[in-house]
């Protein structure tokens, strides 16, 4: 079927082109590149990731100790007390990253910070 389209494409460019025969200007897209900033990227392998195009295989570091890929998870830090962790969510196509209804891919650190310089856990 695309094979026919684009004969049908090629002959009637040909009828209508002048004595030289049909000439291609540019690449024929069927919907528009997508953006990122100014700039446009190609989805097969890369990502934008705030206004910055990054391959899809790019990692960035959350906390120490654990890694996530920016083209598919964000990093959330979240603090509940004493207790602050790192929860890496998935990315929902289309929406902006939200800590909070991304559903979740998995927590990467617990660091206790005691409010003493000395642990009660000892005494």
């Amino acid at each position: 079927m695309l094979l026919r389209i684009f004969v049908s494409v090629f002959i009637v460019g040909l009828l209508r082109s002048d004595s030289e025969g049909f000439t291609v200007t540019g690449p024929w897209l069927c919907q528009p590149a997508p953006r990122c900033g100014d700039q446009t990227y190609n989805p097969l392998e890369q990502c934008c990731d705030n206004d910055t195009i990054l391959p899809l295989n790019a990692t960035q570091l959350c906390v120490p100790n654990c890694i996530f890929y920016p083209c598919f998870q964000h990093c959330c830090l979240e603090s509940q007390g004493s207790q602050n962790q790192a929860v890496v969510t998935f990315k929902v196509p289309g929406m902006k990253p939200d800590c909070r209804s991304s559903p979740i891919s998995r927590i990467c650190a617990q660091e206790h910070h005691p409010t003493s310089p000395w642990r009660s856990d000892f005494i």
